[in-house]
């Protein structure tokens, strides 16, 4: 496994990404990834799986000290309040002392930020958040959240993937010391018909998937958060560390388009916004 580093804190390069995973299902994705050799898991709020994160991290042979598990705050818990009580709810049905790593999963733009920011302090303080971030913020709320925290900003987690490369706010987050994590690093599935994709799988032997990853993964500050509920599928995203791509490769794999990013960011947005 390796690993991005940011402000001391160091994060599996590779994580388990639940979105839409639910109940049983979600409980034995987990809990395969921990057997596996998965340390980095994310859920949310919104999410509605906390409870089976929870369950499959308890009964996993793992340490909790070994775990990176990262959960966020829905936008409407955004509210000072609602950040301290809606925490202390998820860390309950985690049933974990604290998380890793919080995030705002959504701007909220009738509360302050300094307002959300502030009760994400008081949690660092009080120990039951070891690290703070947001998801999908642009540059200009990103830094709007960095000056209103005390603790620093881990990351942004944004979608991530050859078709959104995030250039702008990657580069930023390399220049700042912080950490991008990227959602939907295969482009929910359109990267595995990508002729480049292929042609790149084929010369290494692996699977477009991997390359998908690899791609991301050597970006400098870049984790990535893929779902899966497939046992192979889940072990073949771990194995992505044994092969590097060169950079006319990186370069090859590289086409922004705003038709596929695009449309994989208004599904999932709608998707997440609904539950």
């Amino acid at each position: 496994m390796e690993y991005a580093e940011a402000y001391g804190t160091r994060v599996p390069k590779i994580g388990l990404g639940t979105w839409q995973l639910t109940g049983e299902a979600c409980y034995e994705a987990v809990s395969t990834a921990l057997e596996l050799g998965y340390r980095h898991i994310d859920t949310a709020q919104l999410y509605e799986n906390e409870a089976e994160v929870g369950r499959a991290v308890a009964d996993a042979d793992v340490d909790r000290e070994e775990l990176f598990v990262t959960t966020k705050l829905k936008p409407g818990n955004a509210r000072y309040d609602d950040v301290l009580d809606s925490t202390e709810a998820s860390l309950d049905r985690l049933g974990t002392d604290y998380v890793d790593l919080l995030l705002l999963h959504w701007p909220n733009p009738l509360v302050s930020i300094g307002d959300t920011m502030d009760a994400m302090d008081r949690l660092v303080e009080d120990g039951r958040v070891a690290n703070i971030g947001v998801s999908n913020f642009p540059q200009i709320l990103l830094e709007r959240a960095r000056d209103a925290a005390d603790a620093d900003v881990l990351t942004n987690q944004v979608q991530f993937h050859p078709y959104k490369p995030q250039r702008g706010m990657l580069g930023h987050c390399q220049e700042e010391g912080m950490l991008l994590t990227g959602y939907s690093p295969l482009a929910r599935g359109t990267v595995f018909d990508d002729a480049d994709v292929q042609r790149i799988a084929e010369s290494y032997d692996r699977t477009p998937a991997q390359v998908a990853l690899r791609w991301a993964t050597q970006h400098r500050n870049v984790v990535v958060i893929p779902k899966s509920a497939d046992p192979t599928h889940l072990e073949q995203n771990l194995e992505i560390f044994d092969f590097k791509l060169t950079s006319a490769e990186v370069d090859a794999l590289t086409k922004p388009s705003l038709l596929k990013s695009g449309a994989a960011m208004l599904d999932g947005m709608v998707s997440e916004l609904r539950s």
